[in-house]
């Protein structure tokens, strides 16, 4: 019962906030990762980069290393655990529902164990965030930055 009201409460919410509405057209982003993400984020120029919130949310792997070479290792435990665990649910249903979740995923999927690819994904759609929200943009699945990764 009180779930119901609660839910009900965060779609309202949703309908009169113009950057969760933006965001939750993202594919694997809904109500709760939307409502979430824009609440923890606060202004998302705060952030220099999606790299940095990605690594805020605790999407990035920690690295280590001595003598000029780096070591990749998993993601870091640090950040918003909540947000993080949204998203990588959110990128978990993208791959196991979408049609065509992109050659991208696809060419990963190839390389990379699934869960890699679930977590790769999750830091994609935190970037995603960040930039829909930074540059004041809505969604477009076909965007293709002009700046070199």
């Amino acid at each position: 019962m009180q779930i119901a009201g609660i839910e009900l409460k965060l779609k309202s919410w949703l309908k009169v906030d113009k950057a969760a509405r933006a965001i939750a057209d993202i594919p694997g982003v809904g109500l709760l990762t939307a409502t979430a993400a824009v609440v923890t984020m606060g202004d998302a120029k705060a952030f220099k980069s999606g790299r940095e919130f990605a690594a805020w949310v605790g999407l990035v792997p920690g690295q280590t290393g001595t003598g000029g070479k780096t070591r990749l290792l998993g993601i870091s435990k640090r950040g918003d655990t909540y947000l993080r665990t949204l998203l990588i649910h959110g990128a978990r249903s993208v791959l196991v529902h979408a049609k065509q979740p992109g050659a991208w995923v696809d060419e990963l999927g190839k390389r990379r164990p699934s869960n890699v690819v679930v977590v790769a994904l999750a830091n994609k759609m935190a970037r995603m965030i960040w930039a829909m929200l930074a540059h004041d943009r809505a969604y477009q699945g076909d965007w293709v930055s002009i700046r070199p990764a």
